[in-house]
């Protein structure tokens, strides 16, 4: 069997408890190494055996399974924050599919939540916004052209955007394009929930800026919207007097 497990964001105790114990069970772990906090490895076994997927191909990383397969083996497909999210889970998932070999998802926390916790966000902020958006700038992986930034940006919704930090300038100008004001409310967020984790807090129009002068080009999560700065929304009707629900009757 092999456990596709998402190690969270970054600090070591923020990985799931389910996460946690199937590091521990693991007789093979294939991590990632270039974004996966090393110390989650603490959890391991001293037999267990360990790869760093950052050096490695596809075809490697599915023989290396393959092979623990034959031996009868627990691996650990140890992915960055929630797998599902720019994971490459799928084309793996397929290759074992193809040889039959056995799979099951374990979720992790993403970026944009830790960001989120560094900075006592909520993102759907009442009159702010309800819709949460997550992308990213287009690099070397095509982004579809309905998806763009700027098409996103005209509802004015809260976005978190992933894998763009080396891109400030040009997001900076697609956000405002697309419909953003360059007061609007940002934060660059590098390596979040990580003992050296950066927080900075800028506008759409300082983006570029603010990256440059914290040399973030990297490993940085980019939050954009009016929630951001938390001033002018509705509460909740959740909790309101006048508000009835199947557990409390009006108040007032």
């Amino acid at each position: 069997m092999v456990n596709f497990v998402g190690a969270g964001c970054g600090a070591k105790d923020l990985i799931t408890v389910r996460g946690m114990n199937l590091i521990k069970e693991a007789d093979v772990i294939i991590y990632a190494g270039s974004l996966v906090n090393p110390e989650l490895l603490e959890y391991k076994n001293e037999e267990c055996e360990v790869y760093n997927s950052a050096t490695m191909t596809l075809e490697e990383i599915i023989e290396v399974i393959k092979k623990a397969e034959e031996e009868g083996k627990k691996t650990v497909r140890l992915h960055t924050g929630e797998p599902s999210l720019y994971g490459a889970v799928r084309e793996q998932m397929d290759e074992l599919d193809k040889l039959g070999i056995k799979y099951r998802s374990t979720p992790g926390v993403s970026a944009c939540f830790g960001a989120a916790s560094s900075l006592d966000l909520e993102y759907t902020l009442p009159g702010i916004s309800q819709s949460l958006v997550i992308t990213r700038m287009e690099g070397k992986t095509k982004v579809p052209e309905n998806e763009s930034i700027e098409s996103f940006a005209k509802h004015h919704a809260s976005m978190a955007i992933y894998l763009s930090s080396s891109m400030t300038k040009e997001l900076s100008e697609k956000l405002i394009s697309g419909g953003y004001v360059s007061e609007t409310p940002a934060a660059i967020v590098y390596k979040a929930t990580w003992p050296d984790e950066k927080v900075i807090l800028c506008t759409v129009g300082t983006l570029d800026s603010a990256a440059k002068e914290n040399n973030i080009t990297k490993t940085a999560i980019i939050l954009i919207g009016d929630a951001i700065s938390h001033s002018a929304y509705e509460k909740s009707k959740l909790y309101s007097a006048d508000f009835e629900t199947e557990y409390r009757a009006k108040k007032q």
